[in-house]
């Protein structure tokens, strides 16, 4: 499965998340507010995050996996399309190493 890698950085009222998120290539949930929309009761998943406070203040804190609530979030900006990649390898269960959850 093709997925679009999207560097993209995330505000909620208290942290600034900065990440990859993982898009399909095309159709359904191929753009990020498609995507944002989808999940508003969810979790979006991001990989190479970097967290701080809205305010700057304490250190930043860097997590190879970080899930942010979709209802928390304030703003959504994509920074870089990192182009996109082949994701067919399995994962830990057996499946693809991501996919966005059913519609």
């Amino acid at each position: 499965m093709q997925v679009r890698r999207v560097r993209v950085q995330i505000e909620t009222t208290r942290h600034r998340v900065i990440g990859i998120v993982q898009l399909p290539t095309e159709g359904y949930r191929s753009r990020t507010t498609d995507f944002l929309n989808a999940h508003d009761t969810g979790f979006i998943a991001l990989t190479d995050a970097q967290v701080s406070t809205v305010d700057g203040s304490g250190d930043s804190d860097h997590h190879e996996f970080v899930a942010v609530g979709a209802r928390h979030v304030t703003v959504l900006m994509e920074l870089e399309d990192l182009g996109t990649m082949d994701d067919s390898r399995p994962g830990p269960l057996g499946g693809p190493v991501s996919a966005p959850p059913p519609g």
